[in-house]
């Protein structure tokens, strides 16, 4: 993850060497790109490092914070910032939505010569798992960083970051087996419904940070789009249990 900091005190190209020597000196910073004009660094890092710990590596002459977006009066600028934002983020959402939409396909065209809804919502739930826990095992060590920064499990528990990937692969075999189907089920309802929670709570909080949901491979932004992702497989699996029970 890339992240862009204003640096106050820096007045000299000896200044600039000596920030970067500091920031380059914290643990899973792998670069560092400081600007002296415009009194800026942008560092990239393995996991989220908080401010106060960049701050402390600094001499005390130095002020490390984050940069604020700039303030836009015009309301038609306005209007355009909004308009390339939006289009940035579909941009950014686009593998998602093709992913979805190829797996719900391949659904359908199982079972089109002989239609069942539990059939084709197993198949769904089944694809999806498989193919969303595959970009996760891409980067089993980034993963679960990004992950815990929104579902409070994670959080709590780092462990569960870490065998998330292999659950949903389990979850994808035994819908597509028709293996203890009424288990996965459950466990679809307990794990999304607490990753639905953390999505949620960063949507009202309107943070801004990276959806985990294919891993770190394709970068996402976390927006309602991930909520509408987990909220039809919560009621996927609600449909099927009622039709169960």
């Amino acid at each position: 993850m890339k992240h862009t900091y204003k640096i106050t005190g820096m007045t000299c190209g000896s200044c600039k060497a000596s920030v970067e020597k500091s920031l380059e000196s914290i643990d899973n910073v792998t670069n560092i790109e400081v600007n002296l004009e415009k009194g800026e660094a942008t560092i990239t890092m393995e996991k989220h490092i908080e401010v106060e710990e960049l701050q402390k590596s600094l001499a005390t002459k130095y002020t490390i914070s984050q940069k604020e977006e700039k303030n836009v009066f015009s309301s038609s600028q306005f209007m355009n910032v909004e308009a390339v934002e939006e289009k940035s983020k579909l941009q950014q959402l686009k593998p998602l939505l093709l992913i979805i939409f190829y797996i719900a396909t391949a659904s359908v065209l199982l079972h089109y010569k002989d239609w069942s809804w539990s059939a084709f919502m197993l198949d769904f739930m089944g694809l999806f798992y498989i193919v969303f826990s595959f970009f996760k095992m891409l980067d089993l060590k980034g993963f679960p960083e990004s992950f815990k920064m929104y579902d409070p499990l994670a959080k709590k528990v780092p462990a569960y970051g870490w065998i998330y990937p292999f659950i949903e692969t389990a979850l994808g075999l035994m819908f597509l087996l028709r293996f203890e189907v009424k288990i996965g089920l459950v466990i679809t309802l307990v794990v999304l419904g607490i990753t639905t929670i953390g999505v949620t709570k960063t949507l009202l909080d309107k943070k801004s940070i990276r959806c985990a949901c294919l891993g770190t491979a394709l970068k996402l932004p976390m927006t309602e789009a991930t909520f509408i992702e987990n909220a039809i497989m919560i009621v996927m699996a609600i449909l099927m249990l009622t039709n169960i029970f």
